[in-house]
């Protein structure tokens, strides 16, 4: 689909600022208003200023999908409209990066206008916003049938998802950044892999497959695994399954990142939108697991399978089976070699029957 001239209606809030905060986003036909997609989310804990720039950047990365030309953006938020307009300066720093995320997708179009509406006038965004900061969802709603109570007794087999975190490296050891970087396990890290397909193994049930990362650590740590089954399991590589990228922090401390970037490290602690300098954010990195996943449950249907990949995205997938917020993501300690286990079934239901077990260690 493709259509020139767009409105993109953006909305953000927060219940305390800081507190509990959502966004909302639609993009309407500019000839006929009709609504063409709609952009909803919650943050986590941050500030209005935030969500409204949130909001904004879903708005116009919707546009940006549609193959629109020119849009005009309507927000009820002055700020964000004299900011992004030029005629007011971003004083706060955690702002700028969102500003600069927008500034880029600006550039993808013909032409951006922004205009002040008053809120009465942007209801729909504003009610997209609100329903995000009362659900506090992760996950996106599905189409089709509603999922099964969580106490309604399941009447078919469940997939069942073994999530693993690769072994340990020595970056893990140093509490070091390690996205892309191909590290290789330590010999402590090969060893609790071998220990993970004990633990796995011991449970008695056959293993389907083993679906990794596409880096090292995790390849190896998934072959550790399979070795320690009985009979062929094979390994998989699932390259959505990759670790974060996180650009120039790649190989610091967080005490290192926070002294070099501490205004970029607010801004990413403070919302899932928000990428590291050269990096991936974690937004970006949820919509690619949650297609991994969407691909194991399809080709794996009522079968178990070892998951193996790294701190971010197995936290996502359990922020998500959790229908949890986004501060789950920084509260949530995931060790190397720890097990986690999530059933699914095809209509819906989820069960976490466990995270980070590391029993077997």
């Amino acid at each position: 689909m493709s259509i020139r001239r767009v409105v993109v209606e953006a909305d953000g809030g927060a219940r305390g600022n800081p507190g509990p905060a959502g966004f909302g986003a639609v993009v309407r036909d500019a000839d006929s208003s009709d609504v063409l997609a709609e952009r909803s989310g919650s943050l986590g804990v941050t500030t209005n200023n935030v969500a409204e720039y949130s909001g904004l950047i879903a708005g116009l990365e919707a546009a940006a999908d549609l193959g629109a030309a020119e849009v005009e953006v309507r927000m009820d938020s002055k700020l964000v409209v004299e900011q992004m307009s030029g005629r007011w300066q971003i004083k706060n720093a955690g702002l700028r990066p969102l500003a600069a995320k927008a500034a880029a997708l600006v550039r993808r179009f013909e032409s951006v206008s922004y205009t002040w509406v008053p809120r009465e006038r942007n209801k729909h965004a504003d009610a997209l916003a609100n329903q995000a900061m009362d659900e506090a969802v992760g996950a996106p709603k599905k189409a089709g049938r509603a999922p099964r109570p969580s106490w309604e007794p399941p009447a078919t087999v469940p997939t069942r998802l073994l999530l693993v975190r690769h072994g340990e490296t020595e970056l893990t050891a140093q509490g070091r950044y390690s996205g892309r970087g191909d590290v290789p396990l330590s010999e402590a890290g090969l060893a609790q892999a071998r220990a993970t397909g004990a633990r796995v193994g011991a449970m008695g049930v056959p293993i389907a497959a083993v679906v990794t990362s596409p880096l090292a650590r995790c390849v190896r740590t998934g072959e550790a695994i399979s070795a320690a089954l009985p009979g062929h399991v094979p390994v998989a590589v699932e390259p959505d399954l990759v670790e974060c990228d996180f650009g120039e922090w790649e190989g610091r401390t967080f005490a290192e990142v926070r002294t070099q970037w501490p205004d970029e490290t607010d801004a990413w602690l403070a919302s899932t939108s928000v990428a590291p300098p050269g990096g991936e954010s974690f937004r970006a990195v949820a919509t690619r697991v949650r297609r991994a996943v969407a691909t194991i449950l399809k080709a794996y249907p009522e079968r178990t399978v070892v998951v193996v990949s790294h701190v971010s995205p197995l936290k996502l997938i359990l922020r998500d089976a959790l229908a949890a917020g986004d501060a789950l993501l920084h509260r949530l300690y995931l060790d190397p070699a720890g097990l986690s286990i999530v059933d699914n079934w095809a209509d819906g239901g989820v069960a976490v029957r466990s995270v980070n077990e590391t029993g077997h260690l």
